[in-house]
């Protein structure tokens, strides 16, 4: 830790970075699954954005092991020092699982996940209808449970700022 009541700006800069693409990717998931006629441009931004954030929460979560987080306001229940360490667990799995998973599936389902037009990423999974099934649906459950993990996140961070004003949410926000 660098500042005892701040994070430092790579935590920073990588909070609000993938929470930006991870909105982008929880509306842009939904939008595959409801529109047809934009899900080919919409799986093109999908791939790249998630192998993205799955690249990103390796150094996140590297960050964070190296310099740890600010501690909770010596006042906060424990019931919610615990809610709020494992919400972020949660988030740091999740961010690694549902990656993961989508990119399974795709090489389950024999699609190449594309990064860029002509180079796509190698399969990590054989070609297997049945595991495309299984990878499909731990896919598309994780990211509700994720939508309400960072709903959850987001809701707690707006209490603590508006609400407590303890520091906790302007620990992530800047630096002093």
């Amino acid at each position: 830790m660098t500042d005892k009541r701040h994070f430092n700006r790579l935590a920073r800069v990588l909070h609000w970075a993938m929470a930006a693409a991870i909105f982008a990717m929880l509306f842009i998931g939904v939008s595959m699954t409801t529109s047809l006629t934009w899900r080919p441009a919409l799986l093109d931004l999908h791939q790249p954005l998630g192998l993205a954030i799955l690249l990103l929460v390796v150094v996140r979560l590297a960050n964070r092991l190296r310099h740890g987080a600010p501690p909770l306001p010596a006042e906060t229940p424990r019931w919610q020092a615990l809610a709020a360490l494992g919400s972020h667990w949660m988030l740091y799995g999740l961010m690694v699982l549902i990656p993961l998973l989508g990119w399974g599936m795709r090489s389950a389902g024999g699609w190449p996940v594309r990064m860029i037009k002509g180079w796509n990423v190698p399969p990590i999974a054989p070609v297997d209808p049945t595991l495309y099934a299984l990878l499909r649906d731990a896919h598309g459950i994780l990211a509700w449970l994720l939508f309400a993990v960072v709903i959850a996140h987001l809701s707690a961070a707006l209490l603590h700022g508006w609400v407590y004003r303890d520091g906790v949410f302007s620990s992530m926000v800047r630096s002093r």
